[in-house]
């Protein structure tokens, strides 16, 4: 049996040199992006399922559910906080399960907060605590990315890894945007008839309204269900990617896993959390505004861009489009501080909103050039340590590089996501102590000071010991 039929027979591909171009063309470019493609639409459906409670805390009040203001923001940041505690431990679940299973079990895995939280709001006397193990539930859809991001690293070679990871990233966090565009439409009418439950009455700028709030969890169900069994049936697993915890711990000692921990914080923890944290900043701002007509359309500047921060990242280098993405960053805070209400502009919404517009591109575009980085940082470390001519030992290194890349990829955005969480509780904390966010925010425009200093020291000045 030759290499050619031996790599894609059955589930589990034996041979995978996505490095060697004549394996590439003939057939891994094919399987690779078939996995691609399963893995996207598996990876949309978590992030809905993670950012599902941004939206639904918002109409909690109306529904009647008696819960302040700050056990509110709680809600809305839980499921960061849960999802970045399970990062951890699925950063490194694929090379001790597989891609394909574990896409297929943890995708499954989001039907337990879908389902909880489409009872739960249908009774406002459900208590407090169990709407906050539900919210923490929804951390199930976060913990995916690191897995999913994990997986997909394995199936491309080193000049394509930044535009497939920002694809695979980019495309899945269109869920955040539209699980907060589509909420507000799906809850307007009983689309699931006798199987979706009653009607809430709800009192709206003094008008009686129906709504079935249930629906905004409900709309999930099916298509988790399908997606599962995609990635069951249609997925491979690599047996090559397969690495022991010890193998893969070798991280931990690695000086840039942490430096990178450090950046995707910038980029991926800042974008989840003004996505979790936008709704009810605009409500608490701009109390005139309805902010779910305009909360969805941040995270879905920031997604849709995420792809092309990838691609520039593979063409102009990632440190050098992370440097100048971060100085950016910092700006735009300062903007969104100028047009707060309580800012030098006396609050103007529209500036407000078009300076987070700003945050949002620039988070999705460092997304794709810092994970761009990663797995070149740890693949060339690797061969810098071994003689290029000899083939066996690279081969060697580039599998080392290769794990070691994937484990810190799911590593650094499991302590992204904890953004998710700080973010919105910073905002909370802030106007409690402060009458206001402005504290918060330049703690914010601090931490991407760091970001640009760190990005330049290391990776983007002239002679930085890691190039990348």
């Amino acid at each position: 049996m030759n290499n050619a039929t031996a790599s894609t027979r059955g589930k589990v591909l034996p041979i995978w040199t996505p490095e060697d171009k004549t394996f590439w063309e003939r057939e891994g470019e094919a399987v690779a992006k078939l996995n691609l493609w399963i893995s996207v639409p598996a990876l949309f459906l978590a992030f809905a399922i993670w950012q599902v409670w941004s939206v639904v805390a918002v109409g909690l009040p109306a529904l009647g559910f008696k819960y302040s203001t700050n056990q509110l923001f709680w809600l809305a940041a839980a499921p960061a906080l849960s999802g970045a505690t399970l990062r951890i431990f699925y950063s490194f679940i694929v090379p001790l399960v597989g891609g394909r299973r574990w896409t297929a079990i943890s995708t499954a895995t989001l039907l337990i907060p879908a389902l909880g939280i489409g009872f739960a709001v249908q009774d406002n006397t459900t208590s407090y605590p169990t709407m906050l193990t539900l919210a923490l539930l929804c951390g199930l859809g976060g913990g995916n990315f690191s897995s999913s991001m994990a997986n997909i690293s394995f199936f491309f070679p080193k000049e394509r890894k930044g535009s497939a990871l920002g694809v695979n990233a980019g495309l899945g966090n269109l869920g955040v945007s539209v699980v907060q565009f589509l909420s507000p439409l799906v809850v307007t009418a009983g689309i699931f008839g006798v199987f979706g439950g009653d009607a809430q009455t709800i009192v709206k700028n003094g008008q009686t309204l129906q709504v079935w709030t249930q629906n905004a969890a409900f709309i999930w169900v099916p298509w988790i269900a399908l997606a599962s069994l995609a990635a069951w049936f249609g997925m491979n697993d690599i047996a090559d990617a397969k690495a022991s915890f010890a193998t893969q711990a070798t991280i931990f000692g690695r000086k840039h896993n942490w430096l990178m921990c450090v950046l995707y914080l910038g980029t991926f923890g800042s974008f989840i959390g003004y996505a979790a944290g936008f709704p009810l900043l605009i409500k608490s701002q701009f109390p005139g505004i309805n902010p779910l007509a305009y909360a969805w359309l941040g995270p879905l500047v920031g997604a849709v861009i995420r792809p092309v921060g990838g691609w520039l990242a593979d063409k102009a280098g990632g440190a050098r489009v992370t440097f100048w993405n971060f100085i950016v960053m910092a700006g735009a805070v300062l903007g969104v501080i100028y047009f707060l209400p309580t800012g030098p502009s006396g609050g103007n919404f529209t500036g407000f909103f078009l300076m987070f517009l700003v945050l949002f591109l620039t988070t999705g575009i460092g997304n794709g050039s810092t994970f761009r980085m990663i797995p070149v940082i740890f693949l060339n470390q690797k061969l810098r340590e071994i003689d290029t001519r000899d083939a066996a030992a690279v081969a060697r290194a580039t599998k080392e590089g290769n794990t070691e890349g994937a484990a810190t990829l799911g590593f650094t955005a499991a302590m992204a996501a904890y953004g998710g969480f700080f973010i919105p509780k910073s905002y909370g904390t802030s106007i409690s102590l402060t009458g206001g966010p402005e504290a918060a925010l330049y703690v914010f425009f601090s931490f991407y000071l760091l970001c640009i200093a760190i990005t330049w020291w290391h990776y983007a000045r002239k002679n930085a010991p890691m190039p990348c």
